[in-house]
Formats: structure tokens, sequence, C-alpha cells
């Protein structure tokens, strides 16, 4: 079983991104079946996804746009961010950082 954790970040504030709602889910033959939820605590950071299997096409659905709306009168460009990628065989954790800004976003794996 592999771990998986993200971290986000608020380029436009330059400080963590708390109350994100994540959503860790995983491909099937019938579609995304949702393994957990999670938020954002105050450090940006989410740590209590469910472990997957390798080889798992999984995906991380922020909830930006409920984010933002606290923060802002104005709708962000982005509402969503869904990041999809394999677990590979031996990686006990993947860290999936988020740089987040209204009007965009960078993704990348961490270590």
């Amino acid at each position: 079983m592999t771990g998986i954790s993200t971290h986000v970040l608020d380029t436009s504030l330059g400080r963590p991104a708390e109350g994100v709602p994540v959503e860790l889910a995983l491909h099937t033959e019938s579609g995304w079946q949702v393994l957990g939820t999670s938020a954002t605590d105050s450090d940006g950071r989410v740590k209590d996804l469910p472990a997957v299997e390798a080889g798992s096409v999984v995906r991380l659905l922020f909830d930006t746009g409920a984010y933002h709306a606290l923060a802002s009168e104005e709708a962000p460009f982005f509402p969503e961010v869904s990041i999809v990628f394999t677990v590979a065989p031996a990686q006990h954790h993947y860290h999936v950082p988020l740089l987040l800004n209204p009007f965009g976003y960078s993704v990348y794996r961490g270590s």
C-alpha cells in the first residue's frame, strides 16, 4: 500500500491554503470511486487520505472554488483542480503539492 499526502499553498497570498476540500478517488472500469475526503489544515496540508494499491490510477480533486469563495467575491477561473496520476510499484509514499492562485495553479511530485 502507498500513502498519499498533499500540501496546498496560495501563491497570491504567500501562505498555506487552509480549508481546501480534497477528494481522493480510484479509477475503476465503471468510473471514479471515492476513497476518502478531507480538507487542508492550517498549514495547508492533508495527511489523512487512505493508502492505495501500487499500479492504481488515482485522482486528487481540489475544490478550489470553495476556498476562493472565502477570500474573494470574484469567482476563480479554475473552480476545481483535478490531478490524475499512476501509483508506481515500490513507492511507499507520494506527496503531491499544489501551488494555487485565482488564475492558475502548478502541481508536482514532491518528496
